[in-house]
């Protein structure tokens, strides 16, 4: 099973699977990205850009590159190896946000829609667990608040993953992460500073 828990200091989330759960999740970013056909759309280059980026960091904890532990955190009566990866809750909302704007050019299946729908839950779930009140504003971006066919989404990303850092973590650089996304909302003020 894969789960998701915010790190310490609120900087972002971990997640966390058996190998098998991690290479599911690997195989299912692999289907809507890379792809010569698509990329002539417009925006699909920097998509993938962002989605590669994503799908590496899977790829590491699968192989065991990451974050190791022994037992399920949430579920300790689950023995086995997990794997982890750690990622800022800005370059992950982004990232869901692309590999879900790009399914839409792709034949999905149940188990593609139920993996990220299983992603979406503990996304939500660590939200809230770190702090409810941020986690209240935070929330609609998980649903599509971020526009996906943005076609500087990695830059988009980016600048607003540095401008998250430099506020130093902690609950109150998390109840200010909603404003800074907005750079990421098609026709708000800030995504027009970008264009």
């Amino acid at each position: 099973m894969l789960y998701i828990i915010p790190t310490k200091r609120g900087i972002g989330i971990e997640l966390w699977g058996a190998y098998g759960d991690l290479n599911n999740f690997y195989e299912v970013i692999g289907k809507f990205w890379n792809d010569e056909k698509a990329s002539e759309k417009l925006g699909f280059e920097n998509r993938d850009k962002l989605i590669s980026n994503f799908s590496f960091e899977i790829r590491k904890a699968k192989d065991n590159s990451r974050l190791k532990r022994e037992n399920n955190h949430l579920y300790p009566f689950e023995e086995g190896k997990y794997l982890g990866t750690q990622f800022s809750w800005v370059h992950f909302l982004f990232s869901i946000s692309a590999l879900k704007y790009n399914m839409q050019f792709y034949e999905t299946n149940k188990f593609d829609i139920s993996v990220i729908l299983q992603i979406e839950f503990w996304l939500e779930k660590a939200m809230n667990s770190y702090d409810e009140t941020g986690a209240r504003n935070l929330i609609p971006f998980i649903n599509d608040g971020l526009h996906g066919a943005n076609e500087y989404i990695y830059q988009c990303m980016r600048t607003t993953n540095l401008e998250y850092f430099l506020l130093g973590g902690g609950k109150k650089a998390f109840r200010k992460l909603p404003e800074l996304l907005k750079r990421g909302i098609f026709y708000t003020e800030e995504s027009m500073l970008l264009s």
